[in-house]
């Protein structure tokens, strides 16, 4: 019995370290209907297109509180550095936004959604 913990115990850890590891991409997918990023950053675009600022400050608060539930989800199986970059991009969305500066806005967000894309690959 002994014998047999001394090789299942590791074992059964170096799987469960794995399969985390290995679940960003199934994380990443919304799970509901209030998680979806993509989605979220289409309508933002459009939002900005059109200009209509006060319905993209909200998006773009909810696509905020979005973000962090889904950090929590995928931060052991994404690389930390492309969580900042994509927290980094979000604060200055909000920027551009308050300054109702169009490019900068769609510039930030294409580079979010990159971000996004990357994420867990």
């Amino acid at each position: 019995m002994r014998k047999f913990l001394v090789y299942a115990i590791p074992i059964a850890t170096i799987i469960l370290f794995l399969a985390v590891m290995l679940s960003g991409n199934y994380l990443k997918q919304p799970l509901g209907k209030d998680d979806n990023i993509p989605e979220l950053i289409d309508a933002l675009i459009n939002d900005i297109q059109n200009e209509q600022w006060e319905d993209a400050g909200k998006k773009t608060e909810e696509l905020t509180l979005v973000w962090k539930k889904i950090v929590f989800r995928v931060q052991f199986s994404a690389e930390r550095n492309e969580i900042n970059n994509f927290s980094v991009a979000m604060a200055r969305l909000q920027g551009a936004i308050l300054e109702k500066d169009r490019l900068t806005a769609i510039i930030e967000l294409k580079e979010a959604y990159e971000h996004w894309d990357q994420l867990c690959k």
